[in-house]
């Protein structure tokens, strides 16, 4: 079976905790199935920011909020003939 490259929370923390006792990377990345780019990764990141958690998912940030959204929405019905750049003003 194949190496996992993700790790939950709980297995993040726990090889945190591993790998603060002083094991090495290659053994905490063998006893969690994971490939040893993943330790490292984890571990630089958690020497840089101090937290062990996942980052927030990729994407593009939103702009406008939902509401702002269903105003949108609203508005492009109740007038039609806006073009879009009439309604982003």
């Amino acid at each position: 079976m194949g190496r996992r490259n993700l790790l939950h929370d709980d297995m993040r923390q726990r090889a945190v905790g591993m790998l603060q006792a002083g094991a090495r990377q290659s053994a905490v990345a063998r006893q969690l199935n994971v490939h040893g780019s993943v330790m490292h990764r984890l571990w630089n990141y958690y020497q840089r920011d101090k937290n062990a958690s996942r980052r927030r998912g990729s994407g593009r940030r939103r702009i406008t909020t939902t509401a702002n959204d269903r105003y949108l929405l609203q508005w492009a019905r109740h007038r039609r003939t806006l073009t879009a750049l009439q309604l982003e003003s």
